[in-house]
């Protein structure tokens, strides 16, 4: 239940980008966002929307269309590519009480996201910590078979 509404956050914020909507993305977004990003300076599409230093050039816009969504408890992943230019792009957003607080961003990455878990699910110990399970449950899929950079991002 709880991801599905993460999930509806998210897509609701996607929603309002694409139409300009001012007023939704500021409603659904901490004004503390933080920020995490991985790429090329030049690919801060998202940032410069958000902040308003957009500017109306073609290499400034961007379309951020989700072609895929996940949610792992308070973490959506969304992604997505802009095929002309070859740029493929990876949100982790966390939503907290229905409002975004984090985004993590990631152009030309591949990214493949674990969750750590204890298999006695207590707290860990020294001794637990030589038995950390950390099982892949996303990756990425949008990079058109390019070598990007890999990371991993632990939930």
């Amino acid at each position: 239940m709880e991801e599905s509404a993460n999930q509806r956050v998210v897509l609701a914020l996607y929603d309002a980008l694409s139409s300009r909507d001012v007023d939704t993305v500021h409603k659904l977004l901490a004004p503390d966002l933080e920020w995490w990003f991985h790429g090329p300076p030049t690919h801060q599409f998202m940032m410069r929307l958000l902040t308003g230093t957009a500017t109306a050039s073609p290499n400034d816009s961007f379309d951020f269309a989700p072609e895929s969504i996940a949610a792992f408890g308070s973490t959506v992943l969304a992604e997505g590519c802009d095929h002309v230019r070859s740029i493929s792009w990876v949100h982790a957003w966390t939503v907290t009480d229905g409002i975004i607080t984090q985004v993590r961003e990631y152009f030309n990455t591949s990214l493949t996201v674990t969750r750590i878990s204890f298999p006695d699910q207590s707290s860990p110990s020294t001794s637990s910590i030589t038995s950390l399970h950390c099982p892949s449950v996303w990756e990425s899929s949008l990079s058109g078979g390019k070598s990007v950079p890999g990371l991993v991002l632990a939930i």
